[in-house]
């Protein structure tokens, strides 16, 4: 089993999406990646040499952040936003949508599910 970046990549897919299980790296930079190794995109994970694992490993450690240092560093990034008290730092305190889209409909997915009113909570009440 090929391990990269201290995730087990999945036997059964192909090189290509097999490495898009790590964080912080997608199609485009998964094929560049196999590219600069030289390795067939189409390959499966299972079939991959031990010396092609190593070559496709070196790279990302020369390329940069993947996986724990990524998200420590977005982490850090969001948390400084919040610190300084700019905008984008109060909409992720609120968890409310951080790059301008429409929340008087919609959002529903940052914002949670819909809660009832209090005043239709009221309304079953007094009908009682």
């Amino acid at each position: 089993m090929a391990r990269i970046a201290g995730v087990d990549l999945p036997p059964q897919k192909r090189a290509e999406i097999g490495l898009t299980h790590i964080y912080g790296i997608g199609r485009a930079r998964a094929n560049s990646l196999l590219a600069r190794a030289g390795v067939s995109p189409d390959k499966k994970v299972r079939d991959l040499s031990e010396e092609e694992v190593n070559r496709i490993r070196h790279i990302l450690e020369e390329e940069g952040a993947v996986e724990g240092d990524l998200r420590k560093e977005v982490t850090m990034s969001v948390r400084r936003l919040i610190e300084i008290g700019s905008y984008r730092g109060l909409r992720h305190r609120r968890n409310l949508p951080v790059r301008g889209q429409r929340t008087h409909t919609n959002a529903r997915t940052r914002k949670g599910p819909r809660r009832g009113t209090i005043a239709n909570k009221r309304k079953s009440m007094s009908k009682t």
